[in-house]
């Protein structure tokens, strides 16, 4: 699961992520995006695209 850290002084989070979730969106990457694309291509898809990861 992901770990939401928060910052002292205010700013941005840090989410720390797992090796399950890194290969969690890897595998989504994969099934959104094929290698026969182009960079504009995958870059709409994935823009297009919303990628959940699970918070502790």
């Amino acid at each position: 699961m992901a770990r939401i850290i928060e910052n002292s002084t205010g700013g941005r989070r840090i989410i720390k992520l797992s090796t399950a979730d890194i290969i969690s969106i890897v595998r989504e990457y994969q099934q959104i995006v094929n290698n026969n694309r182009q960079y504009e291509d995958v870059y709409s898809l994935l823009n297009d695209s919303v990628i959940f990861v699970p918070e502790e």
